[in-house]
């Protein structure tokens, strides 16, 4: 039994799953949205600015709290866009379909019955998108 041939079949089959598909599309659609990449690049040019402004002798806090109120500003605007929390949630499924599947594959390394092994569900969680608001990702 290869177990490597194994494990690209079930990659394969990963990437049928509607999880999996919802999560590519969401993705190619924030690559391709010309405002979630201006706020990114905003986001990223704060970052900079801040990081610039730290590293000095000694840093004006002004500036530094300007910088942060700047981030926060820029970040919820990038994390409140629809195309953001639709990837956000789309994320959330897939990574609870991978954590499951890991989960069984631990069970079974741990010499649990591959048919039968059942991992603990957490939890429901519901995201949408915001962790303003979160008690945390399972």
């Amino acid at each position: 039994m290869d177990i490597i041939k194994l494990t690209r079949e079930l990659g394969a089959a990963i990437q049928q799953d509607e999880r999996y598909i919802n999560f590519a599309k969401a993705r190619e659609e924030n690559e391709n949205d010309a405002e979630l990449n201006e706020l990114m690049a905003q986001i990223q040019m704060v970052q900079m600015n801040y990081q610039m402004e730290a590293s000095k002798e000694t840093p004006d806090s002004d500036k530094m709290h300007a910088y942060e109120e700047q981030f926060n500003d820029v970040y919820t605007k990038f994390m409140d866009s629809d195309k953001m929390k639709n990837y956000e949630a789309a994320r959330a499924e897939i990574d609870s379909l991978m954590n499951y599947v890991m989960q069984i594959l631990g069970l079974c390394v741990n010499g649990a019955d591959p048919a039968t092994c059942e991992p603990e569900i957490p939890e429901e969680h519901s995201c949408g998108g915001s962790c303003s608001s979160c008690s945390g990702c399972h």
